[in-house]
């Protein structure tokens, strides 16, 4: 897991430059709370907003991404708001509380923005419940939140807007329907009902912290899209957690709550959410608990039981989630894992075109972005077949099944980096034989995606030296998309996943 963590591809280090930039981001949102002459409260408050702000805005677009942003205080200020005012409500507290959890997770209908937007509306509620705020507070925290928002912006769209250089990656959308058959609808459902489990049984083991219960059913549910996937996610909350207890209680626990060490170990557990989120949602718990233990410890609160705790109301949201979707109308594996892996060969299709036309001599021909639109979607496809690949899985036929796509899919990846490479070069050969392989390429994803026939065999066809570079690309993805069709064209009745 260390390894998978510490020497996974960082593609013009990427996570490097994400998670250095949140570090300076929420720092400078630290600071302009202190100088404005904020409490401790206020500034966890900032500092969570602005953690927000850098991690979860995704809009495929500069423009989009500074709009999204620019529309995080409009929706948590009214959130905060009403956290404050039924601070002494139980009852209607709950109730908001669980209308936001449906909310937000429905709000991922709207892509990006939505999911932005549905984060961040539910994490106010939860920072609220954190800080037990009232609406004495509530001039400072909204202060703290716009704040806190400006200056991750100045950061992010300012100082360090790294995105100008590069293309702007697409986030996929969750697979789309109508009704109860759009995952997002029938995903609301099933996180109100976990949260709705996790808050009774969170305030019947706590009081005064059952909102760590609900937040833990939340987050298993952010970022997933079917049964299995839900599953897998819940337990590498619980293993995170566990982990980042253990770290916390040798790290934090020694510094009795001295501010400039614990600041310290806040900023080392920021750089680790962000640099671990895209490789190991078990490694960014870590993280993220350690961040949770480290504020604990700041604001003079943490003690063994208080850990114990904590580990206790994560399973708690952990076992809500994981009833919810095997109960309520569940969302198979299978049919989601499809929908990705369709996606993403569609993807290759374009990429192939795209690196085609630039090859034939079309100047305004960019598979740049469409290259970068392609690891997002891999990227879906293994959180999607991660419960078939878990250590834990039985079914051995498929595990092995499951693991060739990925592999295939992974070679796919490569051999169009490469391809993409080549086709950016000025002086590369724009032989119409080169065109003739990327049309090859083409129709075997057709024929994978449509099914529509065979896919076509890889070619043996002698090449040129002149293109042997390009054409070495375009023969291994002929030969990995012909190899795709023997794990993906399964026997009737043995699917890639379970239903």
């Amino acid at each position: 897991m260390l390894k998978r963590v510490f020497m996974a591809p960082d593609p013009g280090r990427a996570r490097l430059r994400f998670a250095s930039r949140a570090v300076l981001g929420i720092a400078l949102a630290a600071v302009v709370c202190g100088l404005a002459g904020h409490s401790l409260p206020g500034a966890v408050t900032g500092g969570l907003a602005a953690l927000l702000a850098l991690f979860t805005v995704s809009d495929p677009t500069i423009r989009g991404q500074a709009l999204t942003t620019a529309l995080l205080p409009v929706v948590g200020i009214p959130v905060l708001v009403a956290a404050a005012a039924l601070h002494a409500l139980p009852v209607a507290r709950d109730l908001t509380f669980l209308a936001l959890v449906g909310a937000g997770v429905y709000a991922r209908r709207w892509g990006p923005r939505g999911h932005s937007l549905g984060v961040f509306a539910f994490m106010t509620f939860f920072v609220a419940q954190f800080l037990h705020a009232t609406p004495g507070q509530l001039p400072e925290l909204s202060a703290a939140v716009v704040l806190s928002v400006l200056s991750a912006a100045a950061v992010r769209f300012g100082l360090w807007c790294y995105e100008r250089r590069q293309p702007p990656a697409a986030v996929p959308a969750p697979p789309a329907g109508t009704g109860l058959a759009r995952v997002t609808t029938r995903q609301a459902v099933q996180a109100t009902a976990g949260a709705g489990f996790a808050l009774v049984l969170g305030q019947l083991v706590s009081g005064q912290r059952w909102y760590w219960a609900v937040g833990a059913t939340w987050w298993v549910f952010v970022n997933t899209a079917s049964r299995g996937e839900t599953l897998v996610r819940g337990f590498r909350r619980v293993l995170g957690t566990v982990l980042g207890l253990g770290l916390g209680a040798l790290l934090v626990a020694p510094l009795h709550g001295s501010a400039l060490p614990t600041a310290l170990l806040v900023a080392v557990g920021v750089f680790g959410i962000f640099y671990t989120a895209a490789v190991s949602y078990t490694w960014m718990m870590l993280w993220v608990t350690l961040l949770a233990v480290s504020l604990y410890g700041l604001l003079g609160v943490l003690t063994p039981a208080l850990l114990a705790l904590r580990l206790g109301e994560t399973a708690v949201g952990a076992l809500g989630a994981w009833l919810a979707v095997l109960f309520v109308l569940p969302v198979t594996t299978h049919a989601v894992t499809g929908d990705w892996i369709q996606r993403a060969l569609r993807c290759v299709h374009a990429c192939t075109g795209e690196a085609a036309a630039r090859l034939a001599g079309v100047a305004d021909a960019d598979p740049a972005p469409r290259v970068a639109e392609l690891e997002h979607l891999l990227g879906r496809v293994r959180l999607s077949v991660a419960p078939l690949v878990h250590p834990l899985n039985p079914m051995l036929g498929r595990k092995r099944r499951a693991r060739q796509v990925l592999v295939l899919l992974d070679a796919c990846a490569r051999e169009v980096r490469g391809l993409v490479t080549v086709a950016a070069d000025p002086e590369a050969s724009h032989d119409a034989r080169l065109a003739a392989a990327c049309w090859r390429v083409e129709a075997a994803v057709e024929a994978l995606t449509d099914g529509g026939g065979e896919p076509l065999a890889a070619s043996d066809t002698p090449r040129p030296a002149a293109e042997a570079q390009a054409l070495v690309h375009l023969h291994g993805l002929e030969r990995a998309l012909a190899d795709l069709a023997t794990p993906l064209r399964a026997p009737s009745g043995s699917p890639l996943v379970g239903a």
